[in-house]
Parts: structure tokens; sequence; C-alpha cells
């Protein structure tokens, strides 16, 4: 008698994954569960938008103190450091699931040359930090006047004038 098994790929890749966990927990063990908690490292999410006066960004680091922030520009680069404290009471409690991220953090950007690094400004509001970067007054658009037609204005009530010579004889 002939079996047939049907090839699920992703089940193999389910199972895959769980044997890889299994692993980095026994490797780790209860022991380093505190530290991987307050020891992770992760990325705030950011929103850089940019429009004619200002690039801003947003970064969202809710529950994370203003002093535990630090924003510097050097050399047109824009970095923010920040660390989410575990508090000292959640740590002893016994935890069945930890989805929050804490540990230090660093996001890095690029400033581009059209902002004016002199003026920079951040607000803390709600958990989300707001970085705003003016730009310079020649990197900010000019509207420029078009005239159209001449410069010469024409009186509506009286017709123009042809550009043929006038002829002053009759012709014979």
């Amino acid at each position: 008698m002939t079996v047939l098994t049907r090839f699920e790929p992703f089940r193999e890749l389910n199972t895959l994954q769980s044997r890889i966990n299994r692993v980095f927990r026994e490797s780790y063990g209860p022991e380093g569960q505190d530290e991987s908690l307050t020891n992770s490292s992760f990325a705030p999410a950011v929103d850089v938008y940019e429009d004619e006066h200002n690039v801003t960004l947003k970064i969202e680091v809710p529950g994370i103190d203003e002093k535990d922030i630090d924003v510097r520009i050097e050399n047109n680069v824009l970095t923010v450091h920040g660390e989410r404290k575990i508090e000292h009471e959640e740590k002893e409690e016994n935890y069945r699931r930890v989805e929050r991220q804490y540990g230090r953090f660093t996001r890095t950007f690029t400033v581009p040359n059209t902002v004016n690094t002199e003026t920079v400004s951040a607000n803390y509001d709600k958990g989300v930090l707001k970085i705003k970067l003016a730009k310079k007054a020649e990197a900010k658009p000019k509207q420029i006047k078009v005239n159209v037609g001449s410069d010469k204005t024409f009186d509506a009530k009286q017709p123009l004038e042809s550009k043929q010579p006038k002829s002053t004889g009759q012709a014979a």
C-alpha cells in the first residue's frame, strides 16, 4: 500500500522556527531572563516628513523619561539616544509574556544640506519626541512672478497700428 504525504512548506518552516527558539531558550536559560529584559536594544518607530519650512521627525518613545533622551546633531548627522528602563518592582513579578522592549536605543539620521543645524528644536509630549529642523533661507522655494506678453500696454478702444510701412504716393 502506497501512502501519499502532502508537502506543506510552511509547516516545515514552523517546525524549524520552534526548534531554533528552543535552542536559544535552553542556551540562555531562566537565570538570564531578567537580564534579557533590561539589556535588549530596540529601535523606536520614526516618521520623517518635510514641508517648505522644516524637516520634522516624530519618534515614538512612550514610557521613557525626557531625562533619558539625548538629541545631538554633529557633522550633518542627527543622533537620538535613549533608554527605556524596566521598573524594579516589575522585575520581581512573574511575567507570562513580555512584548514591550526595554533597554538602550540609538537612531541616526543624515541631515540634508538644506537644513540649518543651528535652529533645531525638540519637544516631548505624550510619548512622542518631535524634532524640527528648520531649512536654510536659500533652500526655501521662491515663487517668481511671470509676466506674459510684452511690456507695452494697449488701450482696448484704439485699434492696433499695422506694422506695414505706409505708402505716401499713389499707384499709377
